[in-house]
């Protein structure tokens, strides 16, 4: 439990409330692995408007589960926000998606849904 995310924050935004914390992690399961195959695609299309788009909606819930890739999110988004095409943007993008894999893996058995 919490190895590839956090619930310190949760818990602090849910005063401690279970059935609260249960609902955020539901929300976070519906989000954030939709918006990252979203991101996926973009970065493979070179869409950097949806990329940057898909990106930045991901950061809150990223960064309110802690999952410790804020930084290169922010990175990918950036490449997306700035039409950097000159940057290869594909070793960020795995490390994100890897870490949003594991973490809904973890939090589906965690909550069991």
């Amino acid at each position: 439990m919490e190895q590839h995310y956090k619930l310190f924050r949760v818990r602090e935004l849910a005063d401690n409330d279970e059935d609260f914390i249960a609902t955020l992690a539901e929300a976070f399961l519906e989000e954030v692995p939709e918006d990252a195959e979203r991101l996926k695609k973009a970065v493979a299309e070179g869409d950097y408007q949806e990329a940057y788009q898909a990106a930045h909606k991901m950061k809150p819930t990223v960064d309110l589960f802690e999952l410790g890739i804020l930084d290169t999110l922010i990175e990918v988004q950036d490449w997306g926000k700035f039409t950097k095409t000159d940057l290869d943007i594909t070793a960020q993008l795995e490390v994100v998606i890897s870490a949003v894999d594991k973490a809904v893996n973890e939090m589906r058995s965690d909550f069991n849904l």
